[in-house]
């Protein structure tokens, strides 16, 4: 199965590895040149524009019914879950936003057990708890260590994971009845009307454009060309070929690509700003949501109620 499917596995990985380098490429920019909320702005509009200029090809109508859907998939898929990621990112660290990230097929299951009423077996029930108590042990860590980590960011990353994941559960009827460029497409127009009213005057008065520099300018083009646009289409790619569990698995890997960069970092360019988050207590807490979010994909022979 891995052999045949290669290509989506390659992309899973390739789109786990962009978010991983996102956190430290999108994190060394902000507050000092820009605010998340700009960034945001940005990211949507550039984005947006990108995904329109597909669906130009792709002739396709939505019927009336389903754009209040769409209008709450724009709010939680490209609004709220973005605001909440790149804020909580410029307060906290790489390292945390990345173990985070990795209780999203937790949540996932959590709102789908609540609204799609999926069964909640034993095996699933131990590996919320087991994940709840590593991702909440993270969130608490940020409140008592005076290092790089932050309870406010770690919390608001978090709620980035809680508004995307019912966003996935919210959009699951329509990936079934039309074609995936025209669900972003419509998703990130209504994701930029929520925000001009939060994002325009900051944009436009609170942003000081003359201390951009070349950097600046290569980090935002990263953020909207590969953290978003690339990573979508890598991510829907791999969903044709791959079941949603195998492709949720792959977020297991950006805290490890994650100590990767930060190793390189240190030894490399002798950049020790993160070197300190790496400590035993963030790789049990990182080991219990794994091991959490493994429970609650598992299939047990018999499935107990």
């Amino acid at each position: 199965m891995i052999k045949s499917n290669y290509k989506a596995h390659l992309a899973l990985f390739s789109a786990n590895l962009i978010y991983s380098i996102n956190h430290f490429v999108a994190k060394g920019i902000m507050p000092e040149k820009i605010n998340a909320t700009p960034l945001v702005f940005f990211r949507v509009l550039g984005a947006g524009i990108l995904f329109w200029c597909v669906k130009f090809f792709i002739k396709e109508k939505v019927e009336k019914k389903d754009f209040f859907r769409l209008i709450l998939c724009g709010l939680l898929g490209a609004s709220c879950n973005q605001l909440t990621f790149f804020h909580g990112l410029s307060l906290t660290s790489p390292i945390d936003t990345s173990i985070i990230m990795t209780s999203a097929p937790a949540v996932v299951f959590v709102f789908s057990a609540i609204i799609l009423k999926e069964k909640i077996t034993n095996y699933k029930l131990l590996g919320l708890s087991i994940g709840a108590i590593g991702a909440i042990s993270l969130i608490w860590y940020g409140q008592v260590t005076h290092g790089n980590s932050s309870f406010i960011g770690n919390l608001l990353v978090f709620l980035n994971v809680c508004f995307f994941s019912l966003y996935q559960v919210v959009v699951k009827p329509l990936m079934n009845k039309y074609h995936f460029i025209t669900i972003i497409s419509w998703v990130f127009l209504f994701g930029l009307l929520f925000i001009i009213p939060f994002g325009l005057k900051d944009v436009i008065y609170n942003t000081n454009y003359e201390a951009f520099n070349l950097n600046t300018y290569l980090v935002i083009g990263f953020v909207i060309v590969f953290t978003t646009f690339f990573t979508f289409l890598f991510n829907i790619y791999a969903l044709k070929q791959v079941s949603p569990s195998v492709a949720g698995s792959y977020t297991y890997t950006q805290p490890a690509i994650s100590f990767i960069i930060v190793i390189l970092l240190t030894l490399l360019f002798n950049n020790k700003t993160y070197s300190a988050d790496i400590n035993i207590f963030k790789i049990i807490s990182c080991f219990m949501v794994i091991v959490g979010v493994y429970l609650i994909s598992k299939k047990p022979k018999t499935a107990i109620t």
